[in-house]
């Protein structure tokens, strides 16, 4: 049976003339990313600002969202968030905090019930408080930071300093444009988001190392090489392997953002964003960066017999 081949295994493209200006766009795209989130900011969830969360099931047919939101606008909860997930039975409540303390929010509930009745059966009843948020968004960031430095110090034993610093880079770029990326389409932000984004930071990771793999077996067998006509060589190998991870990754995650509800929506999102700009940024960004960091091949060895003849 023959193999499926999107990619020829002998192509011949010149990524590395694209660096001048695949650089200078990461790089303005990533400030970019950062000047939304300072000034626009992220729309947390509940998970992070503290709130009240109910699942419920309509047990007479198909849920009627507006009239289930006249019904709770109805009771001043202030932002009310009502919608469909999975089945066209199953609905999303989320309120606000409300200021009063885990009391107030209990009696969110017990007003919800109350305005519902025995229309729904509750499923999931959750109540996040402020104490609870500050914690998840500090554990959150937490989480994000150590897996970088994590990843730093094994790239670090793994292969030469170059690369750490190329893949680290190469995963804060990524991190940073999907944060970005929350902050313009003002996407829910919640603890599957923090999920999705180490997520990404995994895969982008070892897209990165896959190249990098190469790079430093071409770097030792091709040793008068010009690092640009290297790293592009290395590249090309490693294209059709990028090329399928990529796709079949991307199947799966659009078919569960299609068919997955509501739920899962704005992480799947994230992940799909998180696979395109991962592959982007293992040729685009931690493969030139080895270039301007001074790369040579032949590795530590060729650097060294380079100082000592200067």
């Amino acid at each position: 049976m023959r193999l499926l081949r999107l990619v020829p295994d002998d192509t011949h493209i010149r990524f590395m003339w694209l660096r001048r200006f695949t650089m200078p766009l990461s790089a303005a795209m990533s400030v970019l990313s950062i000047v939304l989130f300072l000034v626009v900011g992220l729309n947390f969830g509940i998970d992070f600002r503290g709130g009240s969360l109910i699942e419920v099931q309509t047990r007479n047919g198909p849920a009627d969202i507006a009239q289930m939101r006249a019904t709770l606008s109805g009771l001043g909860l202030g932002d009310l968030q009502i919608q469909e997930f999975g089945g066209p039975n199953d609905v999303l409540i989320r309120v606000v905090e409300q200021p009063g303390g885990e009391l107030a929010q209990q009696a969110v509930i017990t007003k919800v019930r109350e305005a519902l009745g025995d229309s729904v059966e509750y499923r999931r009843v959750e109540i996040v408080g402020p104490t609870v948020s500050a914690e998840l968004a500090r554990t959150g960031t937490i989480a994000v930071i150590v897996a970088i430095i994590a990843i730093l110090i094994y790239i670090w034993f793994r292969f030469e300093w170059q690369y750490a610093v190329g893949a680290v880079v190469a995963t804060i770029h990524d991190v940073v444009l999907t944060i970005g990326l929350f902050a313009v389409l003002q996407l829910d932000f919640n603890l599957s988001s923090i999920a999705a984004i180490l997520t990404i930071v995994g895969y982008s990771l070892n897209d990165t190392v896959v190249v990098y793999d190469r790079i430093r077996e071409n770097a030792r067998r091709f040793k008068r090489m010009a690092v640009p006509e290297l790293i592009d060589l290395s590249i090309n190998q490693t294209l059709s392997r990028t090329v399928m991870t990529s796709l079949t990754t991307l199947l799966a995650l659009v078919a569960l953002y299609v068919f997955g509800g509501e739920v899962i929506r704005s992480f799947v999102f994230a992940m799909i964003w998180g696979v395109l700009v991962g592959t982007y940024s293992s040729i685009y960004v931690a493969a030139p960066i080895l270039h301007y960091l001074g790369l040579r091949p032949g590795g530590d060895a060729a650097a060294a017999a380079a100082q000592g003849s200067s």
